[in-house]
């Protein structure tokens, strides 16, 4: 009983954590496009407060196995999180982040790709796609199904391949800015990054969105690797600020039979 306690207790403070992160990280990033885009919400409040409303219900779902981890790793040594750099060779600081990165990638991608064929995209996806076009209040905008198939990777990840505690903060703070910065509605990086070498193999918001119009493309989450070898990779999305009525839903419809056809 008194574990359950312990385990529970952490898991509460994971969520509350992980529910301030979202709040702080998408709130910036709204008030940043708002400041960027001056409009770029006007007559979307309804859609920004389901947004929020699904986004909190996913912290609690990820806070469950992040608390079980945390509890493992302090209390019982479970995980392979370790805290002194002379631990493993120090090469292995960069390669660990590169490895869970790759790892999360690829998870992501095959999960997404699954959520887009007909009952799992009626079930559960068709909650993240309510959202057109997204805003930043939308990174954790998901069905409590996706959300936990998001929410055990990275607590499985710390059981298999080793992580200095520090460098598993560098995944989460990646993790936190492309999932936020990918639904904002414009690309903050420059035009020399997305459209040249280095963009065509990572994923930034105009590579996202262009998966928001067209719905069975662009699954990947940090790299462009899988949906090239795939043949999923459609391009860069535009984002039309100057013309888009942002109470304009043309299109949706398509998009949604897109998604429910499968892929």
């Amino acid at each position: 009983m008194d574990i359950a306690l312990a385990i529970l207790a952490t898991s509460l403070s994971m969520t509350a954590i992980i529910a301030g992160r979202y709040l702080v990280s998408s709130g910036g990033f709204a008030w940043l496009s708002a400041r960027r885009h001056p409009g770029i919400h006007a007559g979307r409040g309804d859609q920004i407060r389901r947004e929020i409303g699904w986004s909190l219900a996913s912290a609690a779902i990820y806070g469950l196995p992040a608390g079980i981890v945390a509890w493992g790793w302090q209390a019982r040594g479970w995980t392979r999180i370790y805290d002194h750099v002379g631990d493993h060779p120090w090469w292995w600081l960069p390669a660990s982040v590169l490895a869970y990165l790759l790892a999360h990638d690829a998870w992501f991608y095959w999960t997404h790709r699954w959520m887009h064929r007909p009952q799992p995209f009626r079930m559960a996806h068709a909650v993240h796609h309510a959202s057109r076009p997204p805003t930043a209040w939308a990174a954790m905008s998901f069905h409590p199904v996706e959300a936990l198939t998001g929410a055990v990777v990275i607590p499985a990840l710390v059981f298999l391949i080793p992580i200095h505690w520090g460098a598993l903060l560098l995944v989460l703070a990646i993790m936190t800015l492309m999932g936020v910065s990918n639904h904002m509605g414009w690309e903050m990086f420059p035009a020399r990054l997305v459209e040249g070498r280095i963009g065509r193999w990572l994923i930034t918001a105009s590579h996202h969105h262009q998966h928001h119009i067209q719905y069975r493309c662009n699954y990947g989450l940090y790299f462009r690797f899988w949906d090239r070898l795939c043949r999923t990779d459609k391009g860069l999305g535009r984002f039309d600020h100057a013309d888009r009525d942002p109470r304009d839903r043309t299109g949706s419809g398509a998009g949604a039979g897109a998604g429910r056809s499968g892929g």
